[in-house]
C-alpha cells in the first residue's frame, strides 16, 4: 500500500505541496519497513489488534521510552492500507485535509506518532471521526496532560489505552528470551501455587534488581547505567511538558525540582500534600496541583489511603526508577521495593489503597482486593500485622521467601 502513495499525485497541486507529500509518504514506507525490524511484540500489542476492529479511534497512552512510537510502527508493518505520520516532524500540516487525502488514496489506517505536538489536534481528530467515517485512526501521547484538556473533544470518540513499563515477565521476555506463564492475583495467597511457580521462575529472580534499577522500559532494558536516561527524560517532561502543554511558569518548574529532589531524599513514609508543604514551603494547593501534573506526566503515583479517622491525602511515591536519580539504590531500597509495588498493581488496573493506623502505630503498607500486603526485605516480621482483623495477610519480600505468609516480591511483575 505504502509503495501506491509514495509515487502519484493528483494534477493541478501546489508544487510544494507535491514534494511535501512525496516526502511524507517516503517517511511512512521507511517506518513500515522499521516495524518489521522488532520481531517481539509488547504483551499489549494484541489487545491493540483486537480494538482495531471498532470504528473508534485508539490512544495509546504512555510514558516517554515505553515504546508507543514502536508500536505504532509494529501496527503499521502488520497493517494493509496504512500510513504513518510523525507530527513531531509534521506538526505543521492541516490534519483533517491530509487524512481526507489519504482517504480519497485508499488508506483506511491512519497512525499519528506524538500527537500532542500538533495545535488543536483534539478538534481535528472530532472533525475527522465525524465526517470520514471510513478511516480509523491510532495515535500516541507521552503527555496525559494535553489528553485532558482534549478530553471534551474526544469524548466517546477514543479508545485509551495505556503502555506502562515493562512488567518483570515482559523484562524477561525481551531482556532474556526467557518465557514464563503469568500468575493471577488469586493465587498469591495459596502456598502450594505459589510453590510451583517458584520453582519454575527462582532461576530469573537474579534479574529483578537491574529491573528495579531501571530495566524496566523497553529504552533502557539493554543500558548498563540507564539512569542518565531517565534523568534526560525528566527535563524533557520538566522544560517542555510542564512549561507548554501544563502551562507552569519557569518559578513553578523550579518548585517541582525542589518537591521531587525533597520526596526523592525522602523516606517513603509520610510523604504527602502536607509534609511536602511543610518542608519546601511551597503552598498546599501548589503541592497538589504539581503531584497531579507529575503523576499524568508518569513520575509520581498518587496512593489514597484506607482506615478510619484518616486524613484523606494520598501517599506519594516515586514511579521507578526515578528515585534513584536523587539516592543510591542500597540507601533507598526500601522505598524502591514499594515503588515497584504500587507501579505494578496499578498498572494492571487494579486497585490499591495505602493503610494509615492512628499516631505511632504499626500497620502493613497496602490493600489490594482484600489482601493486606506489607512490603520488605528477606527478614521483614510480623509486627505491623498484630492485632490486625483481615484474614489474607502477605509479605512481599525481596530477596524472595516462600513461607505460610511470605511471597517473592517479584511474583508482582509476574502478573496478569
Amino acid at each position: 500500500m505504502a509503495g501506491k502513495i509514495a509515487n502519484p499525485q493528483p494534477k493541478g497541486r501546489d508544487s510544494s505541496l507535491l514534494r511535501w507529500n512525496s516526502e511524507i509518504a517516503y517517511l511512512s514506507q521507511l517506518a513500515k519497513e522499521e516495524g518489521g525490524n522488532y520481531p517481539k511484540k509488547r504483551f499489549i500489542y494484541p489487545k491493540i489488534m483486537n480494538h482495531l476492529e471498532s470504528r473508534i479511534f485508539i490512544a495509546l497512552v504512555g510514558p516517554r521510552g515505553a515504546g508507543k512510537s514502536v508500536l505504532l510502527k509494529q501496527i503499521h508493518h502488520s497493517a494493509q492500507d496504512s500510513f504513518y505520520i510523525s507530527l513531531d516532524t509534521y506538526g505543521g500540516l492541516d490534519l483533517f485535509e491530509t487524512a481526507k487525502e489519504l482517504l480519497e488514496r485508499n488508506v483506511r489506517l491512519l497512525l499519528l506518532d506524538e500527537i500532542h505536538a500538533y495545535p488543536n489536534y483534539g478538534g481535528q481528530l472530532k472533525k475527522i471521526y465525524d465526517f470520514l467515517p471510513n478511516l480509523r485512526i491510532v495515535f500516541t501521547s507521552s503527555s496525559a496532560i494535553s489528553l485532558h484538556d482534549a478530553t471534551y473533544d474526544l469524548s466517546r470518540r477514543v479508545r485509551l489505552v495505556r503502555v506502562a513499563p515493562f512488567s518483570f515477565r515482559e523484562f524477561l521476555w525481551f531482556a532474556h528470551s526467557q518465557e514464563f506463564a503469568p500468575l493471577r492475583w488469586k493465587e498469591i495467597a495459596n502456598r502450594s501455587r505459589c510453590r510451583e511457580y517458584y520453582g519454575k521462575t527462582i532461576h530469573a529472580e537474579p534479574y529483578f534488581k537491574k529491573y528495579l534499577c531501571g530495566a524496566n522500559y523497553p529504552f533502557s532494558a539493554a543500558e548498563p547505567d540507564p539512569i542518565p536516561l531517565f534523568r534526560n527524560t525528566l527535563e524533557t517532561i520538566l522544560t517542555k511538558d510542564l512549561l507548554f502543554f501544563a502551562r507552569l511558569t519557569l518559578q513553578e518548574v523550579q518548585d517541582v525540582r525542589r518537591m521531587l529532589e525533597f520526596i526523592g531524599r525522602s523516606h517513603s513514609e509520610g510523604i504527602s500534600y502536607s509534609s511536602i508543604s511543610r518542608n519546601t514551603l511551597i503552598s498546599k494547593y501548589k503541592v497538589q496541583k504539581y503531584a497531579d501534573l507529575l503523576e499524568k506526566s508518569f513520575v509520581l503515583r498518587c496512593v489514597m489511603p484506607k482506615g478510619t479517622n484518616v486524613t484523606k491525602e494520598p501517599k506519594i511515591l516515586f514511579a521507578p526508577p526515578y528515585r534513584l536519580l536523587y539516592r543510591q539504590y542500597d540507601d533507598c531500597v526500601g522505598a524502591l521495593r514499594e515503588d515497584f509495588f504500587v507501579e505494578a498493581i496499578s498498572s494492571l488496573g487494579m486497585g490499591i489503597d495505602y493503610l494509615k493506623g492512628r499516631m505511632g502505630e504499626k500497620t502493613p503498607d497496602y490493600i489490594v482486593d482484600g489482601l493486606v500486603c506489607e512490603i520488605g526485605g528477606q527478614g521483614k516480621g510480623f509486627s505491623q500485622f498484630k492485632g490486625f482483623s483481615a484474614r489474607k495477610k502477605i509479605i512481599f519480600t525481596q530477596p524472595g521467601t516462600l513461607d505460610d505468609m511470605r511471597r517473592p516480591l517479584f511474583f508482582v511483575g509476574m502478573l496478569e
